[in-house]
Parts: structure tokens; C-alpha cells; sequence
């Protein structure tokens, strides 16, 4: 496994301080050089083997903290990616404050939707990565005419509304994420929007997530078992034709590609675990990444033969 380390940035966003700043955890692969620097300070020059390389931007879940999903990070930059994570805590609804992505809930309203990002926070983000490309250690490390987009739940959700409005973005990816909207935000019950994508998108969800399910009545429908699915809903009817996959862990679950808090989030409502999640879609990721940002041939075709136990649909 190619080594990988992290640092730490800051993002300036949207809102009143102090709930306007993201805080970033960047991934990368790094190459050990032994120097008293590196073993004073535990900075790690980027691997120039693979440099400049792609740029991965993921969003967390609502309250879900981002050092959830570094194990799922790892696998990614270590086949050579720049992952960037954030934590950004923030309005949520009703009041309330916590861990969000960034959602402009006006953006997602009838009589906007599809003119502009639910997700503003992408913008800052990338803005913070350009940053970074302009300062060690990372100075010109970051292709930032190669970007993937991808998220969890929530973040994956923004992540499928907002894609197209940021150039060089190439690949979407998401895990319990699907776009069936809010009935509070104007729509009709069941409704699913169209995905602002221009690009290839791999969804991923597990059999047992409890989470979708123990949330229908948000969407205007009820949670009992005969409900489709508004993931598959999402891959069937919201994505344009491209080269989409859709993939079914059996005995996975909402949270199966993080570690989840169970003091936080809503890990409570999720079905069991029967099945790792995390270990599949990663390689999973990682070649449809590959593929697409890296134009692997060799990728492009172990994807074509994927298996590893989950259900792949083709769009």
C-alpha cells in the first residue's frame, strides 16, 4: 500500500462567525525522505512519482465528523488521489447547529433548482485546494483539471445536485445518497430531481439501510418495506445517459462505509451490519476513480469485470 499522509487547512465559507469556516483534512501519498524536517515536524513530501495528481473532494453527512471516513479516504489516496475531507459546523434545520456539508435550502426550492449549487461550501473548498497547490508541501501536487466529487448521505445528495457547476469535475460518487427532495421545500411526494451531472456517477447503498428507509416521511411516503428504493429510484430516473454504475452491498447498511459516532448522527435508525461495506466499494471507488481521472486503461477493465459480492447495475 502506497503511504499516506494528511494535513491540515482551512476554508473561509458562507454564514456568521464563528459557523463559517471549514476545517479540511488532505490526504495524499506521500515518499519518505528521512530529513530532520520530516522527523521534527511529521511533514511528508508528496510522492512526485504520481504528482500532479487528481483531486477528490468528499462530503460528510449531517453530524457524521469527517475522521469517520479516513479509513475510506486512505484507500482511495493510496491509489493515488488527493482526498480532501471537511469538517464545517453550521445552520442545519430547524434551528439547530452541527456538522453539514453546507445546504442553500433556497437552491432546492421548485423555482430554483438546477439555476445554481445546494451545496456553496464545494466552492470554498476548491478555492482552499488551489491554495494549497501554491505552497509546500503540496506545491504542484493537484491536478485541478482532474476533480471527483463524492459524498455521504446528505453530502452525497448536494454532491449530485451541484456537480456541474464546477468545472473539471469528471467523476461523481456517493454512498446512501439519492436525490428524492424534501416535501417542506415545495415539491410532491416521491419526487425525485434530476442530478446536475454531466459525468460518469457510481452510487453506492447498502440492503440494510435503515437510515432511507426510517426517513420516508421527509420525501411524503411511508417506510414500509414495499417502498422502491431512492437510490435505484435515483440511478433509474435523475442521472442522464453516461457511464453510471449502481452498486448493492447485500447485508450492508447506511453507515457501512464510515465508522460511525452512536453519540451522534442517526446511526440509531440504520439495519444491521451483515456485511463490510467498506472494503468492496472502496476498491470499487477507486477503480471507477482510475477510470475516469486517470483514464487507466488497466481500471477500465477490472471495473468491467467487478464483483467482490456487491450487485453492479449498468446504466
Amino acid at each position: 500500500m502506497e503511504l499516506v499522509r494528511s494535513l491540515w487547512w482551512s476554508a473561509r465559507t458562507d454564514g456568521e462567525a464563528p459557523f463559517d469556516t471549514a476545517h479540511l483534512k488532505v490526504y495524499y501519498p506521500a515518499v519518505v525522505s528521512g530529513t530532520d524536517a520530516e522527523r521534527l515536524t511529521g511533514v511528508f513530501a508528496p510522492d512526485p512519482a504520481g504528482a500532479p495528481y487528481p483531486v477528490v473532494i468528499f462530503l460528510s453527512g449531517v453530524n457524521v465528523g469527517q475522521d469517520a471516513y479516513r479509513r475510506y479516504a486512505c484507500e482511495i489516496a493510496a491509489a493515488g488521489f488527493v482526498v480532501v475531507t471537511f469538517d464545517r459546523v453550521a445552520d442545519l434545520f430547524g434551528g439547530q447547529r452541527g456538522i453539514t456539508p453546507g445546504v442553500d435550502l433556497a437552491a432546492a426550492r421548485p423555482d430554483a433548482y438546477g439555476t445554481r449549487p445546494t451545496c456553496p461550501t464545494i466552492t470554498a473548498v476548491l478555492a482552499a485546494v488551489a491554495e494549497l497547490n501554491e505552497a509546500e508541501p503540496l506545491l504542484g501536487a493537484l491536478d485541478l483539471d482532474r476533480i471527483a466529487l463524492g459524498g455521504h448521505s446528505a453530502g452525497g445528495t448536494v454532491v449530485l445536485q451541484s456537480a456541474r457547476f464546477f468545472p473539471g469535475v469528471r467523476a461523481v460518487f456517493a454512498w446512501g445518497a439519492h436525490t428524492m427532495v424534501a416535501t417542506m421545500l415545495g415539491w410532491d411526494p416521491g419526487t425525485v430531481l434530476p442530478a446536475q451531472v454531466t459525468c460518469p456517477v457510481l452510487l453506492g447503498v447498502g440492503s440494510n439501510d435503515g437510515v432511507i428507509q426510517g426517513s420516508a416521511d421527509r420525501y411524503g411516503e411511508t417506510g414500509d418495506e414495499a417502498r422502491p428504493d431512492p437510490v435505484a429510484r435515483t440511478f433509474t430516473e435523475a442521472l442522464p445517459d453516461g457511464d453510471h454504475l449502481l452498486a448493492v452491498v447485500p447485508g450492508a447498511n447506511h453507515f457501512g462505509i464510515a465508522d460511525a459516532d452512536p453519540t451522534a448522527a442517526r446511526a440509531f435508525l440504520d439495519g444491521p451490519a451483515e456485511a463490510a461495506a467498506l472494503p468492496p466499494f472502496a476498491r470499487l471507488t477507486t477503480l471507477f476513480l482510475r477510470t475516469h481521472l486517470l483514464d487507466s486503461a488497466s481500471a477500465r477493465a477490472e471495473l468491467a469485470g467487478f464483483d467482490d459480492g456487491v450487485l453492479l447495475k449498468r446504466h
